[in-house]
C-alpha cells in the first residue's frame, strides 16, 4: 500500500467511523430526521426493519464496520462501496437543504450536502482503485484469452498426434 493510500484511507473513513458510532449509540436523535427516507427504503428492500430508529442503528453499524475496514485497508473496495451505500440515504434524509425555510439553516444544510457529495466522489474513486494491480475485468479477459490460446495449441497437438497415429497404423498394415 502506498503512503498516500495509507494516510488517505483513515482520513476518509474518520467521518464514517465517528458518525457510525454515534448512530449506533444514539439512534433516537437521528430517527425523526431519517423517518421519511427510512420508511421508503425499508418498503423497497426486503428484510429491513421499518422502525426508523433500528434503520439508523443498522446504517450506523454498517458505517462503523466498513469505516474501520476501509481505514485499515482491509477489503477497501468493498468497504468503500458499503460506505457509499450508507452515505446516500444519510445525505438524502439528513441534509435536505431545499426544504429549509431559514436562509442560514439552508446554507448550513447545503454545505453538509455538498460535503457528503464530495465524500461520495472519494468513495467512488476508492471503490475502483485496484492499487495498480489488474482489475477483475482485465483478469477475466486475460484468462479467456489464455484459455482460447491453450485450446488452439491443444487442438493442433491433437491433430498432429492423429496424423501420426494414422501414418503409423497404415505402415503396420500387411503389405506395407
Amino acid at each position: 500500500m502506498t503512503l498516500v493510500r495509507r494516510i488517505a484511507r483513515p482520513l476518509l473513513a474518520a467521518q464514517f467511523v465517528t458518525g457510525g458510532l454515534d448512530a449506533v449509540r444514539n439512534p433516537a436523535s437521528k430517527a425523526p430526521t431519517a423517518a421519511t427516507v427510512a420508511r421508503r427504503i425499508a418498503g423497497k428492500v426486503p428484510y429491513l426493519p421499518e422502525d426508523p430508529e433500528q434503520l439508523v442503528r443498522l446504517n450506523g453499524a454498517a458505517m462503523l464496520g466498513a469505516g474501520v475496514l476501509f481505514a485499515l485497508g482491509r477489503f477497501p473496495r468493498l468497504a468503500a462501496l458499503v460506505l457509499a451505500a450508507t452515505l446516500v440515504p444519510t445525505t438524502l434524509a439528513g441534509h435536505r437543504y431545499w426544504e429549509e425555510e431559514d436562509e442560514q439553516a439552508r446554507k448550513l444544510q447545503r454545505i453538509q450536502f455538498t460535503k457528503n457529495i464530495g465524500l461520495l466522489g472519494g468513495l467512488m474513486l476508492a471503490a475502483v482503485d485496484t492499487e495498480g494491480r489488474p482489475g477483475v475485468a482485465w483478469r477475466t479477459r486475460r484468462a479467456a484469452r489464455d484459455a482460447r490460446r491453450a485450446a488452439r495449441v491443444a487442438g493442433r497437438g491433437a491433430r498432429r498426434e492423429a496424423r501420426l497415429a494414422r501414418v503409423q497404423a497404415v505402415s503396420h498394415l500387411p503389405g506395407h
